[in-house]
């Protein structure tokens, strides 16, 4: 979701801040992304749209109302065929999950945290995908990840079709659908995976990969690479720090736990409750979006 509320604030001109926390429980919610503007906390990503059109800042101004209703149609879409081959691809699949996922997510957590969430997040994942995709006549989790793929690329498919020659898919300018579509193309799109399903069908939908391109060029100043101006091997060498970093932080916690279990058990003792005031951060005059 911040993608996508990212695309959307630019799209429809909303000067939002990006403000980067280590964990969530440094939200005043408790959940990322979380918009704060003045002394109003909104934390839903439906809400936050919401939010920003009531203040003026809408991405479908111009829109006629099949239009909208076809906006409507194709986030349905969206969160139901493609959803759960995105969650599969980041969280469940093995190998894009330990080298790329964790060790990223891994970076922004703080210590011991990041040693636990990632692992959480990983089988909310699957526990999603098998509670909305596991039912009859899909009975094993093969069955489900094969199924979850062919809907994605019949989806993939769709949005191809629908795009064709276009910009945007209602002409020249972005709206509420293009910040839906790129929300969930480009994470696919960008991230250098080792399994490489999904990815490698969207590369075959050029289309597409002009669509997540121009967004990416024209609203957040990426080259077409997908890197910053740092480069992607500046990239390349921190991702490798940061997994070593969290490899190490593993095998320290795994030593620590060991030590613990040869040591004398006494029994446990009740600790004094540090109880936190709410509202910890400070807020900025400015809007600031919480990713």
């Amino acid at each position: 979701p911040q993608s996508l509320l990212q695309a959307y604030a630019k799209f429809s001109g909303a000067p939002l801040t990006v403000n980067t926390i280590n964990n969530s429980w440094r939200a005043p919610k408790g959940d990322v992304p979380v918009l704060i503007s003045e002394d109003v906390v909104i934390s839903q990503p439906a809400k936050i749209l919401n939010f920003l059109r009531k203040q003026k800042y809408n991405a479908d101004y111009e829109l006629s109302a099949k239009q909208g209703a076809d906006t409507l149609a194709y986030i349905a879409l969206l969160e139901e065929k493609l959803l759960p081959a995105l969650l599969h691809t980041f969280w469940v699949e093995a190998e894009n999950y330990c080298s790329v996922t964790k060790p990223w997510f891994a970076s922004r957590i703080a210590f011991p945290l990041s040693l636990y969430l990632p692992g959480k997040m990983s089988r909310e994942a699957l526990n999603r995908i098998l509670l909305t995709r596991g039912g009859p006549p899909l009975y094993s989790l093969t069955e489900v990840e094969a199924q979850i793929y062919r809907d994605a690329k019949e989806c993939l498919n769709l949005l191809s079709k629908r795009l064709g020659m276009s910009r945007f898919f209602f002409g020249d300018t972005p709206t509420t659908l293009d910040a839906f579509v790129f929300g969930f193309l480009a994470p696919i799109y960008k991230v250098c995976f080792p399994r490489l399903r999904l990815q490698e069908h969207l590369k075959q939908l050029s289309n597409l990969c002009q669509f997540c391109d121009d967004i990416l060029t024209c609203y957040f100043r990426l080259t077409v690479s997908g890197c910053s101006p740092a480069g992607q091997d500046t990239a390349d060498a921190n991702l490798q720090k940061l997994t070593q970093l969290v490899n190490k932080e593993s095998n320290l916690i795994e030593k620590m736990d060991n030590n613990l279990r040869k040591s004398p058990q006494h029994p446990p003792r009740k600790l004094t409750t540090l109880k936190l005031a709410a509202g910890g951060e400070e807020s900025s005059p400015l809007n600031r979006l919480s990713p």
